[in-house]
């Protein structure tokens, strides 16, 4: 299994805001810590956004913060998000599933069953637990930048 580039930034963007709840950052900012697109990063932000996971505040002096506090974000939920609803695999489209081997076959079974368990496991974690050791991280992210 392999999760999206999109869920990949969007972790990075949360941890990013997690390391300094006070300041309020923005897309570029957090595209220059990440050495990644601003484009890309302004969609995922989008989504945060939309989702209530992340606060966007407007205009001069604006910029994103987190909208809960780092240990009420659950990973499995943001990734759930992140992923979308798009079904892991064909059989699992409904009627747009095509494959004639779908009665008998027990492969979605199995990944649904792994898929579950992945959510699951990271459900026992919050955006807190991926910042815990903020003293070694926040140098790594934030030696790129003039703040």
């Amino acid at each position: 299994m392999r999760l999206t580039t999109f869920s990949d930034y969007t972790l990075r963007v949360l941890m990013y805001l997690a390391l300094d709840l006070d300041h309020l950052a923005t897309i570029p900012e957090i595209a220059a810590a990440y050495g990644i697109s601003e484009n890309h990063l302004m969609k995922v932000v989008h989504q945060l956004a939309k989702s209530g996971v992340v606060e966007s505040i407007r205009g001069k002096g604006g910029g994103i913060r987190l909208a809960r506090p780092p240990e009420e974000i659950r990973l499995g939920q943001v990734v759930r998000t992140s992923e979308g609803n798009a079904p892991i695999v064909e059989c699992l489209a409904g009627a747009e599933n095509t494959c004639h081997i779908t009665p008998a076959c027990r492969l979605t079974g199995i990944l649904v069953q792994a898929f579950n368990a992945l959510y699951d496991s990271l459900d026992q974690y919050t955006l807190a637990d991926l910042v815990k050791n903020r003293k070694t991280l926040a140098p790594l992210m934030f030696s790129r930048l003039d703040r």
